[in-house]
Order: C-alpha cells, then sequence, then structure tokens
C-alpha cells in the first residue's frame, strides 16, 4: 500500500491511465471484429466502411501512449490487404 502522498497520487493516475488504455484497445477491437464480420460475409462495401472506422482509431490512439504508431500502421497494412482481397474478387 502507498504510504506517501506521492504514492498515492501515482496509485490514482495509474487507475485512470490503465482504465483509458483498455478503453482505447477495446474500441480498436470492435472495430476490427465489424471489419472482419464484414469482410467474412463479403460485403465490400461495408468492409470499407468499416476500415475507415478502424484506420482513423488507429490513427488517433498511436498518438497517445495506448498504441505505437508503427503498430497500428502495420496492423492498418494488413487489413487493408484483407480489404483490398475482397474488392478485387468482385
Amino acid at each position: 500500500m502507498p504510504n506517501t502522498a506521492s504514492a498515492k497520487k501515482r496509485v490514482r493516475q495509474t487507475e485512470e491511465r490503465n482504465a483509458r488504455n483498455r478503453w482505447r484497445r477495446t474500441r480498436v477491437k470492435d472495430a476490427v471484429k465489424a471489419f472482419n464480420t464484414a469482410v467474412l460475409a463479403g460485403d465490400s462495401k461495408a468492409a470499407a466502411e468499416a476500415y475507415n472506422k478502424v484506420a482513423s482509431l488507429m490513427d488517433k490512439f498511436s498518438h497517445t501512449p495506448t498504441m505505437h504508431k508503427n503498430t497500428a500502421a502495420r496492423r492498418k497494412s494488413r487489413l487493408a490487404k484483407r480489404l483490398a482481397g475482397i474488392t478485387a474478387k468482385k
């Protein structure tokens, strides 16, 4: 247990940051799930819309400590590759 005032503040800050980061990661995961569902359904229009949402979230969160910018870029690239795969089939 923290004894000093600064240690107590650190605990509060850590809890807030963890909650904020967990919320951000959950939003990205939910958006990726929506994208994957659209891809599996073969709906290229819905997949493109879902991809735009995922890319926007990842760009936004890559400027925070939640996600590194290279991680966001790598994930967006992989999703774009999947989107291009179903778009080419049509």
